[in-house]
């Protein structure tokens, strides 16, 4: 299987923004603007995670799902206050191929099996943010980072899988934002316990970043901050992998 290059587009106000730690939220443009240019430099994918809608009790906003569908030629996943099957119904009506939920998963995880159930497990990407403690235990947290849960992490990635999650968005919280690399020992702890793709996210800054990640057990790379304040474009990266053996889609 060949590994993907997946860039993030976090949604705040109907607006492109960069976070640090799931906070600090910098304003940087229009997401049509953005699925537009990925699209032209052949991304794999692309995830649009609306981090106001949990946060605002309210479901995706459809009408801007489809406008940055209209833009996107890749396949699109979105994310942001999906709270039960017909939310899901109205996404992939509007262009939506997969959908990622976090939040109302840890809350009623069966949601998880009604998705699966209705649309296949490929069409299901559960998220997951994890924290360290004080302790150095990585904990897991839900709306948008901020509230603590009680769920074990290696409990919870095992549960997902065998509700009928297809993949697995691990995101870590500490490296959020910061650019300085991938939390390693995370991606490896997932992994190790995971039997479908892992998706990484949070820390990628340099090209040699990308497959020190890949070796700890991730099947695809997502990032956000790299595009907007380095030179670096998802070609970079594919050619970094390919350097190294690991099989890459370079158009």
């Amino acid at each position: 299987m060949k590994v993907r290059v997946i860039p993030i587009i976090l949604l705040r106000n109907f607006g492109v923004v960069k976070t640090v730690e799931f906070s600090v939220y910098r304003p940087l443009g229009v997401a049509t603007n953005f699925a537009r240019v990925y699209n032209s430099r052949g991304v794999d994918e692309l995830i649009v995670l609306d981090i106001d809608a949990t946060q605002e009790n309210r479901g995706p906003d459809l009408e801007y799902v489809r406008d940055i569908s209209e833009e996107c030629f890749m396949p699109l996943t979105v994310g942001g206050g999906i709270r039960n099957l017909a939310d899901v119904t109205s996404l992939i009506q509007n262009g939506a191929d997969k959908i990622t939920i976090n939040t109302h998963a840890l809350e009623k995880p069966s949601l998880i099996d009604e998705i699966a159930r209705s649309f296949g497990s490929q069409c299901v990407v559960l998220s997951i943010d994890v924290k360290k403690d004080e302790q150095g235990e990585y904990k897991v947290f839900s709306h948008g980072g901020k509230v603590p849960t009680q769920k074990n992490l290696i409990d919870w990635i095992r549960e997902v899988q065998s509700r009928g999650a297809g993949e697995i968005l691990i995101n870590s919280i500490d490296r959020d934002g910061k650019m300085a690399g991938y939390d390693l020992e995370l991606i490896n702890l997932t992994a190790s316990q995971s039997k479908v793709p892992i998706i990484c996210c949070g820390g990628a800054g340099n090209l040699e970043h990308f497959v020190p990640a890949v070796s700890a057990g991730a099947n695809a790379i997502a990032c956000s901050s790299i595009f907007h304040y380095t030179q670096t474009t998802p070609l970079a990266i594919k050619e970094t992998l390919h350097r190294s053996g690991i099989p890459v889609r370079i158009q």
